[in-house]
């Protein structure tokens, strides 16, 4: 696949000129060497159309030649920002929103934030995407609270790009690495759009925890639970549980869900997910998941399942002594770095608990990113 901004120095996709199923092979052998010691490495699901499969994109914005606004990505390494136009990872609808974006704040005269300068006003766009409903989720970064016109340039953006159903000002005036702020406000629709997950409808706001994938997802949760094997007699415990995507899924399979998350903003979200769905048989804690499962232990309470799918950095010592303490059945660990999951799976071993299956799930084609989901029993 030719593609121009990799010429210039992009480094997205740094497979993209390897042909799929070498990728593939590529990050199946990766798999297999980091966790084939523990068990058998089934091959690596891969996608069927490994192209345009992106819901969420993010464009930076800068000044060429002048005041000549454009936005894009950083070059590799670099801070200088390569125009994009279209990019092969993005579902179409995301390259439209920007477009669209892009185009109005020209026409309404907004300046790219220079970092350097400490001036100008906007600082990204990040546009989101429903694969359901086909609508879009568009966010303005700002460095400032007020936007000059924000009513012309939302029907400037609404005219370019009728699919754009919401529209959000965030404010981050910080000097920071970190594309969105604290601060909020709605200029145009809900503040969110919905999309559906595994026969599950999530609401997805500027700042929501939401799969890039939409379509590996379905594959990734359906992998999971089938490794679970749910029959709807099991109660359930899912760590990590952000906005509670994986345990939503899981209501419907089985007895009782417990949903732990320390960030309750998205704890918030799981409650709000949950309502809308009419799904009775799941709760939500907010609050450290090593801490609160001691907590569930030390009272006696157990679970059949355990899902766990923690952050790149893997889980910590703590958290896996205390999911031991509870003695399910099962642990299901999804992870996003399968080389913090190598080490969290020797000190799971030395406490008693046997790899029984191990799936990679290509989330990320044209990169070097793998999922993978290994499932654990203790050994009898």
């Amino acid at each position: 696949m030719d593609c121009k901004l990799k010429e210039k120095g992009c480094g997205g996709c740094p497979m993209l000129l390897m042909p799929y199923e070498e990728q593939l092979k590529k990050k199946q052998k990766y798999v297999k060497k980091l966790l084939g010691c523990f068990a058998k490495v089934q091959p690596v699901k891969g996608m069927e159309h490994p192209w345009h499969y992106r819901n969420k994109a993010i464009s930076t914005f800068a000044e060429i030649q002048g005041r000549q606004l454009i936005s894009g990505i950083y070059a590799s390494g670099s801070h200088y920002v390569l125009p994009v136009d279209t990019c092969f990872l993005h579902h179409p609808a995301l390259d439209e929103a920007i477009k669209a974006v892009r185009k109005a704040a020209r026409e309404c005269r907004y300046r790219a934030y220079d970092e350097d300068k400490k001036t100008g006003l906007i600082r990204h766009v990040l546009v989101r995407h429903s694969l359901k409903t086909d609508e879009l989720l568009v966010v303005l970064v700002t460095s400032e609270k007020v936007l000059p016109g924000a009513k012309d340039f939302v029907k400037r953006v609404r005219q370019k790009c009728p699919k754009i159903t919401t529209i959000v000002q965030n404010i981050n005036p910080r000097s920071t690495s970190a594309v969105l702020g604290f601060s909020e406000r709605v200029l145009y629709g809900r503040g969110f759009i919905e999309d559906c997950l595994g026969g599950v409808d999530f609401r997805i706001s500027a700042s929501s925890f939401y799969q890039v994938n939409p379509v590996q997802t379905e594959v990734l949760y359906k992998t999971a639970i089938e490794m679970a094997a749910l029959d709807g007699t099991q109660s359930v415990l899912d760590a990590y549980c952000g906005v509670g995507t994986i345990g939503l899924v899981a209501a419907g399979h089985a007895k009782s869900v417990i949903g732990i998350e320390r960030n309750g903003q998205a704890v918030k979200c799981a409650v709000e997910n949950a309502k809308i769905n009419g799904i009775q048989n799941v709760r939500f804690v907010n609050a450290d998941a090593s801490d609160a499962i001691q907590r569930m232990a030390a009272r006696g309470e157990c679970v059949d399942v355990v899902f766990m799918d923690p952050p790149r950095a893997g889980s910590t010592p703590q958290f896996l002594a205390a999911v031991n303490l509870m003695a399910p059945k099962k642990l299901v660990y999804i992870s996003c770095n399968p080389e913090t999951q190598k080490r969290d799976l020797e000190i799971l071993r030395k406490m008693g608990w046997k790899v029984r299956r191990i799936q990679p799930v290509d989330m990320f084609p044209h990169t070097d990113h793998v999922e993978t989901v290994v499932l654990l029993e203790r050994k009898s």
